[in-house]
């Protein structure tokens, strides 16, 4: 049996190995931490979350397809229910006996025969194949502000990677620098726990959505197979048009909360996510600055000429990639930087095979099924149930990804989604379940799912996804609207796609004309 390392025990690392598993191969799993999850370990020093903290997509698309949640879980679950899932996931495989806890990578390089060498603190082993699942979010990022070094505030500098005991800041005035999820969240969480002012800076306002909508978790509407094709078949100007209609619709402009004016294209401005943000500005607990034009003491002067003085500063500014276990061979070939990877669809490179990569890519929307979807793949092309990229194919994809290095690096869930399940060919047979029509359209992409068709599709699973569809009000029937009816018809005459357009057909009622006389 074929060893194969995989590096990193947190979601994406588990659901490789547990497909390698199934496909023949004995993975080895190499952790740098004391326990297995990934961020969802709270493993000082290896985690970001904090206590209080829950997941910001719903607990049906926060998990994966061999494990759905209790329903009488919360919505939303606690980091500390997440880390106890991914020990339930990784002893429902028995992969805990396949992880090397406090084992770091310190160098993968190419085998100067054949293969991979991962050298550890242990001494090196060789590999045909290597999975590097490390996640994305590890290297925190403080920007440089001149005079930062001389803040003297009593609560310090610190990225919000490092905010774990939010009563250290009660009674104190909190700067939190950034507009991306764990800012506002952890704005919010200062603003009601007792810190005496609150002041969030950025360099540009994004539109901010809520986590429900009337009650229906977000990612189960904003991330739909319609979306997905949609991106792939409408021109960027009307995908940017109908998406900000979405965010008004659902959210309203941060502009009526007493928040600044976004960009007018959604894109440009860019969307983060808190249930509670927007209306704590609007009640004056958090106050909104422009960015910061330096720093000296106590005192913080701002871009518009204002100041005024804090005593802690939380930078939520993201996170550089982070490999410094892959030899410069390796990091020439990718051109790695704190940025980017070359690889065709996120995963492969033709000069690097038997080197796969799961999950380094910043990701609007839930990871997990997305995750799975790539790990699929990569088990599935390695044991040879599916075929392998080409190097034709291989090369075309890392000049197709090169093109975009200078644009916005984010991706979407939707997106992603399609992009792994075609890949992997499990994406579900839309015209074996036509009563399914308006939850495989305009529901949440489940990672039940995609158990429907292809390599280790389950039976149960059409109905899993039918009762997930409807759990939270999401698809309110199975009968298709006149609106999405409209919608399918358009977007089948934007496809072009016979097949497609035949499924269309078929699931959308003809219109009756209404009789004269």
């Amino acid at each position: 049996m074929e060893i194969v390392a995989v590096i990193g025990a947190g979601p994406g690392g588990l659901v490789a190995a547990r497909y390698l598993q199934s496909e023949g191969f004995e993975p080895v799993i190499f952790e740098q931490g004391e326990r297995i999850g990934g961020q969802w370990s709270a493993d000082p020093g290896h985690s970001g979350v904090w206590p209080g903290m829950r997941t910001n997509t719903s607990r049906i698309n926060t998990s994966l397809s061999d494990l759905p949640h209790d329903t009488a879980s919360p919505t939303y679950p606690t980091n500390e229910a997440m880390g106890d899932y991914l020990q339930r996931y990784a002893a429902m495989f028995d992969l805990a006996r396949r992880v090397r806890l406090k084992t770091p990578v310190r160098e993968v390089r190419r085998d100067a025969n054949h293969g991979w060498v991962v050298r550890t603190d242990a001494g090196e082993e060789r590999f045909e194949r290597v999975v590097v699942a490390t996640g994305r979010y590890n290297k925190p990022t403080i920007p440089d502000v001149p005079g930062l070094g001389s803040f003297s505030g009593s609560g310090g500098v610190r990225h919000t990677f490092s905010y774990k005991r939010p009563e250290e800041y009660r009674s104190l005035r909190v700067l939190v620098g950034g507009c991306a999820i764990s800012s506002v969240e952890i704005a919010s969480d200062l603003a009601t726990l007792g810190a005496a002012r609150v002041v969030l800076t950025n360099r540009r306002q994004r539109y901010v959505l809520p986590k429900l909508v009337n009650g229906v978790p977000l990612d189960h509407v904003a991330f739909t197979r319609f979306s997905a094709l949609s991106k792939e078949s409408f021109p960027m100007t009307a995908l940017s048009a109908g998406f900000k209609q979405f965010v008004l619709a659902v959210a309203g402009n941060p502009q009526q909360f007493g928040a600044p004016k976004p960009a007018d294209d959604v894109f440009e401005a860019g969307i983060t996510m808190s249930q509670f943000f927007l209306p704590l500005v609007a009640e004056g607990r958090i106050v909104i600055k422009p960015w910061i034009d330096s720093v000296e003491g106590k005192t913080v002067r701002f871009v518009d000429g204002s100041s005024e003085d804090f005593d802690a500063i939380l930078f939520g500014t993201g996170y550089h990639l982070h490999l410094p276990f892959l030899s410069e061979g390796i990091r020439r070939t990718l051109d790695a930087d704190a940025q980017h990877l070359d690889l065709h669809k996120f995963t492969f490179h033709p000069e690097l095979p038997g080197l796969a990569f799961v999950g380094m890519y910043e990701l609007v929307g839930p990871y997990y099924p997305v995750l799975e979807l790539q790990a699929r793949w990569i088990a599935y092309t390695m044991s040879g149930a599916l075929a392998a990229p080409t190097k034709e194919e291989l090369e075309a994809g890392v000049a197709e990804y090169r093109k975009r290095r200078d644009g916005p690096q984010l991706v979407f869930n939707d997106t992603m989604g399609l992009l792994f399940s075609s890949a992997a060919e499990v994406e579900p047979d839309l015209e074996k379940w036509p009563e399914l029509a308006r939850s495989l359209m305009f529901g949440p992409r489940t990672p039940a799912s995609f158990r429907m068709s292809g390599r280790d599709s389950l039976p149960e699973a059409p109905q899993r996804f039918a009762a997930e569809a409807h759990a939270f009000g999401c698809v309110a029937s199975n009968k298709l609207e006149p609106g999405q009816v409209a919608q399918l018809q358009a977007l089948a005459g934007a496809r072009g796609d016979e097949a497609f357009s035949r499924y269309v057909a078929a699931v959308c009622p003809p219109v009756v004309a209404a009789s004269v006389g």
